[in-house]
């Protein structure tokens, strides 16, 4: 198709300085294979406590490594993102202290484990939760920031790397840093916490590079590499980690059970593939923003703007349109193709919410899947894609309707 190899051509510094981010990323994790002696011995699973569990330890190495801190919990009984985040920010938070976060209101979907009276909330248990709103050129409100610390020293500085269901940019390791060693001047005991999700491999460094205590995200996000079936990881300082391991298992056993029988050769696998799948899905989004603009629809980030994340959201005018184009989405699907989503209930979530998710691994967003609430303003959130290929044949068919 024509017109799709002239939007690939206008594209190509975009794929070029993608691959080189790859390639970095990619060496990267290579070396961190080899420093942890990552054998085939690795892969197998055990029972029970899962005392000794080989391929458990060496996986929390091995992203430890990769992502330069100096412990961490991967783990499948980590069920999803929001699970992991709310396992990190209980196992921090105390009664009386303070968790402040900077990039304003988070996801969905953890923010039942911050409020609510009577549902076991960090509310609930006595942590008390204040919020600094980026600007409105998704920027951080430094003088806020210091004015806040400075009075609340809050226990968790608490950062959204993505943009969730806003439409804010995600934000870049590379402008976390100087407000990090602001945070640290400030309050030296603060632990700063980033949900990484959507953002892992997407750049040469991540938030931990630059100062951040804690990162976490989802296995069947990026770093699960389209293979990990499903799990979540926690890394950061060892004093974090020792905390976030009582609330993970409990305080007198910590990181020393858990077993899993099925074995770890995809979680190490999709590991290794992620810097490459990653650059696929960025790639794509590329792609379909540029093939939404050529039919007059807005997308944010727009496709002059490097992205910090592997999400592009797509904007309607109404619900009717939204649905739409999820359910064309779905129509690329490799897994249940056939089928047409609809608004649903989604647990979690204030509003309904629409997804195409024609996965291998259910509900992966590293595969190519795109999901939005139902609710003005109407924005479509397309990610992933373990394959360009399979985003280039979603962007044929979205020239062919639109």
């Amino acid at each position: 198709m024509a017109q799709l190899e002239k939007i690939e051509q206008s594209l190509q510094e975009h794929f070029k300085r993608i691959d080189q981010i790859a390639f970095i990323n990619q060496k990267k994790v290579l070396e961190a294979f080899k420093a942890c002696k990552i054998s085939s011995q690795c892969f197998y699973g055990t029972t029970g406590y899962g005392y000794g569990d080989l391929g458990r330890d060496r996986l929390c190495a091995l992203y430890a490594k990769t992502f330069n801190t100096e412990s961490a919990i991967v783990s499948p009984h980590l069920t999803c993102g929001t699970h992991t985040i709310s396992t990190a920010l209980f196992g921090l938070l105390r009664r009386g202290d303070v968790m402040l976060s900077i990039t304003g209101m988070p996801y969905d979907t953890i923010q039942n484990s911050i409020f609510g009276k009577g549902n076991n909330s960090l509310e609930d248990n006595g942590v008390k939760y204040r919020q600094i709103d980026l600007k409105s050129d998704s920027s951080f409100d430094i003088e806020r920031i210091a004015k806040e610390v400075k009075k609340y020293q809050p226990k968790v500085v608490y950062l959204q790397r993505s943009k969730g269901y806003t439409n804010r940019d995600a934000l870049s390791p590379h402008d976390m840093k100087d407000v990090f060693a602001l945070i640290k001047k400030l309050s030296a005991k603060s632990f700063i916490v980033v949900d990484n999700c959507y953002g892992e491999f997407v750049d040469t460094i991540e938030p931990s590079d630059v100062g951040a205590d804690v990162i976490m995200g989802s296995l069947i996000k990026n770093p699960g590499g389209g293979l990990a079936q499903t799990g979540g990881y926690i890394a950061g300082c060892q004093k974090a980690i020792d905390l976030i391991a009582t609330r993970y298992t409990n305080p007198s056993l910590k990181l020393e059970v858990g077993s899993y029988e099925l074995g770890y050769r995809m979680f190490y696998q999709g590991f290794f593939l992620a810097p490459h799948v990653v650059a696929q899905s960025l790639k794509g989004a590329y792609l379909i923003g540029q093939v939404m603009t050529s039919k007059g629809f807005k997308v944010f980030p727009t496709n002059d703007i490097i992205m910090q994340d592997i999400v592009k959201a797509v904007y309607f005018d109404n619900a009717e349109d939204l649905i739409k184009f999820v359910q064309t989405v779905q129509t690329s699907s490799p897994i249940d193709g056939f089928v047409v989503p609809l608004p649903w209930d989604m647990p979690g979530y204030k509003d309904q919410v629409i997804m195409a998710a024609g996965t291998f691994v259910g509900g992966a967003s590293i595969e190519l899947s795109c999901d939005g609430p139902i609710r003005a303003p109407y924005i479509a959130y397309i990610q992933g894609g373990l394959t360009y290929e399979h985003i280039r044949v979603l962007a044929e068919k979205l020239l062919e309707i639109y």
